[in-house]
C-alpha cells in the first residue's frame, strides 16, 4: 500500500533543484520533494506521496492522523523494512 503521510518538515535544502526537505513521519526521516510546496517552512506539515510533498496540513490534523496510522499498523508497512516485510507476508521470517 502506498500512503500519503503526514510529516514535520526538519530541514530543507533551498540549494536542491528540485527543492528538496527532510520530513520527519513519527521518527522515520526521509527526503522529499518539496516544489509544490515551495513556501513550506522547517517546523510545518506536509502531506507526502510517492516522495511528494503535496499540500500544507496543521498540526493538529496531521498528528491525529500519524497516531491512527500507527494504531493500525501502517506506519510500520510504509516504512519498515520491505524485505522483512514480504516474509512475514510469505510465512518465512
Amino acid at each position: 500500500m502506498c500512503l500519503a503521510v503526514p510529516g514535520k518538515v526538519v530541514a530543507i535544502d533551498d540549494s536542491a533543484d528540485p527543492l528538496t526537505g527532510l520530513i520527519d513521519f513519527g521518527g522515520v526521516q526521509k527526503q522529499a520533494c518539496l516544489e509544490y510546496v515551495s513556501d513550506v517552512r522547517v517546523g510545518e506539515y506536509v502531506i507526502v506521496h510517492v516522495g511528494f510533498a503535496l499540500q500544507r496540513l496543521d498540526e493538529e490534523s496531521a498528528l491525529a492522523s500519524l497516531k491512527l496510522f500507527e494504531e493500525l499498523g501502517l506506519l510500520e508497512e510504509e516504512f519498515g523494512d520491505a524485505w522483512e516485510q514480504a516474509a512475514k507476508e510469505a510465512g518465512t521470517a
